[in-house]
């Protein structure tokens, strides 16, 4: 049976949210979790993953998502293991501070794990609401010197401060931009802007 590249995604964090939490995930938190603005589009894409027996739906009931009798086909599993990946320190979504060593471990899915190359960083403060990114959440970040224009990035900033911003060069200087409408942009010479990661992933307690 054929599945988008975005149903199998939704199964996915279904499957994991189930696994971890024992209880569906809610409407709110699915469009959290994507990014995904319209509750219409969430509603959409479960309907069409019902009538194809993926999922089940409870009516008038909170929390209503079950998974359903058909598995996703061969070679497009929807389960998912994890690893244990270092949690390093803190990082501002606000002005720059520096992060700090911690020997702490979490449970991070293992598609998003590179061996080696991948770590978790507590976040502090609120630059970054607009991109669902709260002050308490923790960031998976896989280690890169080099980024993509709007990339989230962790950068090193003067050689001794981390900070957790969207990144873009331009006209000979590097932008590090709030995704928070009440806050500016902060911009800096080339040499003063260290790439260190690209932001992967978002882990929330709640």
């Amino acid at each position: 049976m054929n599945i988008t590249k975005r149903q199998k995604e939704l199964i996915d964090f279904i499957s994991a949210f189930i696994e971890e939490k024992t209880y569906a995930p809610s409407i709110a938190e699915i469009q959290k979790h994507f990014s995904i603005n319209s509750p219409a589009t969430i509603h959409q894409h479960l309907k069409n993953l019902e009538e194809k027996g993926f999922i089940k739906r409870v009516p008038n009931r909170h929390r209503s998502i079950e998974l359903g009798d058909v598995h996703v086909p061969s070679g497009k599993t929807a389960s998912r293991g994890s690893m244990q990946v270092p949690v390093l320190g803190a990082i501002a979504a606000g002005s720059p501070i520096e992060s700090y060593p911690d020997t702490e471990t979490v449970s991070v899915p293992e598609d998003m794990v590179l061996a080696g190359e991948t770590y978790v960083l507590r976040v502090r403060g609120d630059s970054m609401i607009d991109d669902h990114i709260l002050d308490g959440d923790m960031v998976i970040v896989r280690k890169s010197e080099t980024a993509q224009s709007g990339d989230t990035v962790v950068a090193l900033v003067d050689g001794s401060e981390s900070t957790l911003k969207r990144y873009y060069p331009e006209d000979g200087r590097i932008r590090l931009q709030p995704a928070n409408a009440e806050m500016e942009p902060m911009y800096f010479t080339l040499d003063q802007v260290e790439i260190q990661g690209i932001i992967v992933g978002i882990l929330r307690r709640y």
